[in-house]
């Protein structure tokens, strides 16, 4: 399914909308480029998961866990999957929550097979949003 985003707000209504569709242990793979919003859209998502506390990027600590509800994960600057193993990062795939991933492709080679995936693209000032 793909949507169109003109704003913020559109954004966060969309992945509010895309948060009632997850469950426990589902893995969601949030790909784009640098700025394309995907973290705009895991704090839609959080908000839609019913989480409160404001939602920051992961950056400098390659994960943010809240409350057991939701990972998010900021895996930019890992170069292997290994790496995210040695942090201990894949254990949180089957703890319970939802985890959010942006740049996961760093880290590939140690995703679940089952992954859902969130396309974020940029084109003429809008996002286009493929679920």
């Amino acid at each position: 399914m793909q949507y169109v985003s003109d704003s913020l707000e559109k954004t966060l209504q969309i992945a509010r909308d895309y948060a009632k569709t997850l469950k426990p242990n589902d893995v969601v793979l949030l790909k784009g480029d640098m700025g394309a919003g995907k973290t705009a859209f895991a704090k839609g998502v959080a908000v839609g998961l019913g989480i409160t506390d404001t939602v920051l990027s992961p950056t400098y600590a390659y994960m943010n866990d809240y409350d057991g509800v939701l990972y998010h994960y900021d895996c930019y600057r890992l170069s292997c999957g290994e790496q995210a193993a040695a942090l201990g990062l894949t254990d949180y795939f089957y703890a319970g929550g939802v985890c959010l991933i942006e740049w996961p492709q760093n880290i590939q080679s140690v995703l679940p097979k089952n992954t859902k995936t969130v396309t974020i693209e940029v084109v003429d000032g809008k996002r286009i949003i493929t679920l």
